[in-house]
């Protein structure tokens, strides 16, 4: 019986470390922020609210700074917001440049990007452009954005500024 009891051991080690899964290569946080990200633009350029949303914590704290100066609080009013707007938008088409993301710890990161976007809203074409910054969280084993903050990147002439800031900088 001991005779047989080593290679008896040997066989079922050798199973079990065939049967064990292969160790899963560790995961790029700025790739699966690229990929979040990726979905919400895919999301614009579809007119899908839902879509758009679900890259966002969902949440009632939720902050919004909006590219025309406004702000919204709370995922279900955004998704309100969107899913009226879409139902009069058409024909979009977002261009994104300067991609950049910096992690600022193994579970937070921000993303900026330069945007230019033409619709049509309500029959009329549009145009607007900006610079876009949100901030990314893990949550579980998701990256979601927890704030958005969106300006033009050519404001009026006629918005208060100070003197001090209208000078051209890099």
């Amino acid at each position: 019986m001991r005779k047989y009891l080593i290679p008896i051991l040997l066989l079922l080690f050798s199973f079990a470390a065939f049967a064990q899964k292969p160790n899963k290569q560790p995961s790029d946080p700025k790739q699966e922020i690229k990929a979040a990200f990726d979905r919400l633009i895919e999301g614009i350029r579809q007119l899908d609210a839902e879509k758009v949303m679900s890259v966002y914590e969902k949440s009632d704290r939720i902050l919004f700074f909006n590219n025309n100066g406004t702000v919204t609080i709370g995922w279900e009013n955004m998704l309100k917001n969107r899913q009226s707007l879409y139902a009069r938008t058409k024909n979009v088409n977002l261009e994104i440049t300067g991609l950049r993301i910096e992690m600022l710890s193994p579970q937070s990161a921000y993303l900026t990007c330069k945007w230019k976007q033409t619709q049509e809203f309500d029959g009329e074409l549009e145009f607007a452009s900006g610079r876009m910054t949100l901030i990314f969280k893990r949550i579980g084993k998701e990256w979601k954005a927890v704030h958005l903050h969106t300006s033009p990147d050519n404001p009026e002439l006629t918005r208060p500024v100070f003197k001090s800031e209208r000078q051209t900088q890099n």
